[in-house]
């Protein structure tokens, strides 16, 4: 079982860095108007076990 979760990791990472730089080389974002920019998102939330 350990050797099949390790085989599942290393497809895992590997698949993750061929993934890298697949659009092309990073481009920088457009800068933004002068003034106060807010954005986001926020969640609230309980979690219990019964």
């Amino acid at each position: 079982m350990t050797h099949s979760i390790l085989i599942a990791a290393l497809a895992l990472m590997l698949a993750t860095l061929a993934a890298c730089g697949v659009d092309g080389a990073p481009t920088r974002p457009e800068p933004s108007a002068p003034g106060l920019q807010v954005s986001g998102e926020a969640r609230i939330g309980v979690i219990s076990d019964l």
